[in-house]
C-alpha cells in the first residue's frame, strides 16, 4: 500500500460508509454493554435493599458496633446499662409469673 491509500479520509465512499455503519455498530454495542451492567447494578441494590434478613443483619451489626464503642469510652455507664436492663427483664418476668400463678 502506498502512503496515499493509509492517509485518513482516502478510500472510496462505499469504504467510509461502511466504516461509519461498523462504527456504529460499534458503539452501539458499547453502550447495551454499559446499560446492562448499570442495570444489573441497579438489580443487585434493589435486591439488598429489600432483602429483610440482611437489612436486619446489617443495622444489627451496626448496633452491636456502636454498643461496643460506648462499652470502650464508658465502661461505668455501660455496666450501669446492663444491670438496669437485667432489672427491667427480671421486673417483666416476674410480673408474668405473677400474673400466671393468680390466674391458677
Amino acid at each position: 500500500m502506498t502512503a496515499a491509500t493509509d492517509a485518513p479520509g482516502t478510500g472510496s465512499k462505499r469504504e467510509q460508509k461502511t466504516r461509519e455503519r461498523n462504527l456504529g455498530r460499534v458503539q452501539a454495542r458499547a453502550a447495551v454493554v454499559d446499560a446492562r451492567a448499570e442495570f444489573a447494578g441497579t438489580l443487585n441494590a434493589l435486591e439488598d435493599k429489600l432483602n429483610v434478613p440482611k437489612q436486619l443483619g446489617i443495622r444489627v451489626d451496626r448496633a452491636k458496633a456502636k454498643a461496643r464503642a460506648f462499652a470502650d469510652r464508658n465502661p461505668g455507664a455501660a455496666i450501669a446499662v446492663a444491670i438496669g436492663a437485667v432489672v427491667v427483664v427480671a421486673g417483666v418476668v416476674a410480673l408474668v409469673v405473677r400474673a400466671a400463678v393468680d390466674d391458677d
